[in-house]
């Protein structure tokens, strides 16, 4: 875009052109460049997919997430196949709850937070005021989800002293809970990090995969 057209363009004019650029690298086959369907790279991880149903911190399905599908940057998806077979030899399975996430759908939970419904939280956020779940860092205005690098996921069966999405300090990684819970977040914590991911403190769930690869951030619809 020329220098002096950015001065007296209209700002939806803008936001368009930005979703448009967000939305346009999509393959043939629907998914953006250098991204893979988990279940086609390790289908033995197990698909949770919360926002794609109306059991997430919203209490509705989520923008963006037409289908209940985990997409990740190829070699991320790779790095999280060889901890489910890790994993799985040690005789556990992973489950992912979100993987790529739409900025569509970043754009929803901001919206969300300024909406005086509070249906769900006694679920999901009991201590503290939705309005304030960004400036917690509990949510972020720009997600490493949709660069498709992060991954929020736990284990089959086992319990983690507060469930994914619980926004409260109990959910921090490193908080004392019980004896169970606390070895099961530092069992899982010590898989992925041997796989290149690394943990986000305040969830026990969220995962990046760390290996050099680019912020660009996607717009595109899972289906």
């Amino acid at each position: 875009m020329p220098c002096g057209a950015a001065r007296t363009e209209h700002p939806m004019r803008k936001i368009a052109l930005l979703f448009l650029l967000l939305s346009a690298p999509v393959r043939a086959d629907g998914l953006p460049p250098g991204f893979a369907r988990l279940s086609d790279i390790a289908p033995a991880v197990k698909q949770d997919m919360r926002y794609a149903g109306a059991d997430n911190f919203t209490g509705a399905p989520v923008p963006g997430y037409r289908a209940a599908q985990c997409w990740l940057r190829r070699e991320a998806a790779q790095a999280l196949a060889a901890a489910q077979r890790e994993a799985h030899a040690k005789g556990f399975d992973l489950v992912v709850f979100d993987c790529y996430r739409p900025q569509r759908a970043v754009a929803a939970f901001q919206a969300w937070s300024k909406n005086p419904d509070e249906g769900s939280k006694a679920a999901h956020y009991p201590n503290i005021d939705k309005r304030s779940l960004f400036a917690q860092g509990y949510i972020a205005a720009r997600s490493g989800h949709s660069t498709g690098y992060a991954v929020d996921l736990g284990v089959v069966g086992w319990d983690f002293g507060a469930p994914f999405d619980f926004f409260d300090r109990s959910a921090w990684t490193a908080t004392k809970t019980a004896h169970a819970a606390r070895a099961h977040r530092q069992a899982l914590l010590a898989l992925m990090s041997r796989h290149g991911f690394v943990n986000y403190p305040r969830e026990w769930w969220h995962f990046t995969f760390q290996k050099p690869h680019d912020s660009r951030v996607f717009d595109a619809e899972i289906e």
